[in-house]
């Protein structure tokens, strides 16, 4: 097996998203030796554009991954992509540290790891729905709401907080209408749609139809169809936790409101420490609904924490030589 010539980085940073890239730009403008690999399959690839990012609005998800790859790489980091930046695993190293094998069959040595996987979207099972996702069919408003806004808004029901982004996407549209596809929302529930004139469609969702510039409706079974421009749906977040499952650390699940929405890594909000000394986690994977810049703030604190206990490890080995030095009988 190759071991990458036998060179240990500071850091292996798994993951070349915006939580990675971010921390792998703060750990090499701190000195340290730095290999990201990025398997090259982000979540955002399917939307033409990102929002909400300060700077950046509006710009292709490609164009700032491929952006910070070069300025995390001005500054020393090694970024492996495609097989030699897909991890399958990660092993404890006898000497200590960590060793990442890769789908390639190379190996990456490295002191500390940090996690910035990300997590990958469950869909509902309607024909059609997954080729518009991210374009038309949508989940967050602060992502895509001012762009579908005041146009027909369609919510597909059958999950417990459809009612509840019914009520968000209302922010951003006087035509949002509720379909129950495979769940009836109770009498409660259709009190507050009525207060806020959001319609409700019974009926099964079978299908999308989409013209030239779009999607244009969903089909219902029976043969009805209802108009919408974007139709919101409830995924499920699931953790890539591949690497993380690998060295024994667990994944939790994610609630909001009650309802189990996904699973994620547990690390500490603060620092992204996990429970596996010498591993940080940040970003989706272990904060679901956090957009792109809160991303990108965790993977700048966990590589701070990083950079602290490497700087820590580096005074108390140079106060045990200094103490040794200064011994009675000392050469």
């Amino acid at each position: 097996m190759d071991t990458g010539g036998g060179r240990a980085y500071d850091v292996a940073v798994v993951g070349g998203g915006a939580a990675g890239l971010a921390g792998a730009l703060t750990l090499a403008r701190a000195r340290r030796t730095v290999a990201v690999l990025d398997a090259g399959s982000p979540r955002n690839a399917p939307a033409e554009h990102l929002h909400g990012y300060l700077g950046r609005d509006g710009a292709a998800p490609a164009e700032l991954l491929a952006t910070g790859r070069a300025e995390a790489a001005a500054y020393g980091a090694e970024i492996r992509s495609a097989a030699a930046g897909t991890v399958l695993a990660a092993d404890r190293a006898a000497e200590g540290g960590f060793v990442l094998r890769c789908a390639d069959g190379s190996s990456v040595r490295a002191g500390r790891l940090l996690l910035a996987t990300g997590l990958a979207d469950g869909l509902p099972d309607v024909p059609g729905l997954r080729e518009r996702w991210g374009r038309d069919v949508l989940h967050c408003p602060y992502c895509h709401g001012w762009e579908v806004r005041d146009r027909p808004i369609a919510v597909l029901g059958g999950h417990p907080l459809a009612v509840h982004q019914a009520q968000v996407w209302r922010n951003w549209s006087d035509r949002v209408t509720l379909l129950a596809h495979t769940r009836r929302p109770g009498a409660q529930e259709r009190e507050l749609l009525a207060a806020l004139a959001v319609s409700v469609v019974e009926g099964e969702v079978t299908g999308l139809t989409v013209g030239a510039g779009g999607l244009t409706g969903v089909a219902l079974r029976g043969g009805r169809s209802v108009e919408c421009r974007a139709l919101v749906v409830a995924p499920r977040f699931s953790a890539r936790a591949g690497v993380a499952r690998s060295l024994g650390l667990p994944v939790t699940g994610v609630e909001r409101d009650g309802v189990r929405i996904g699973t994620c890594l547990e690390a500490d909000p603060a620092t992204g420490a996990t429970a596996l000394r010498g591993v940080w986690a940040a970003g989706n994977v272990t904060s679901p609904t956090d957009q792109l810049a809160a991303a990108a703030a965790a993977g700048v604190r966990a590589a701070v924490a990083i950079s602290a206990e490497l700087i820590e490890e580096t005074t108390r080995q140079a106060l045990d030589v200094h103490r040794a030095r200064q011994a009675p009988g000392a050469q």
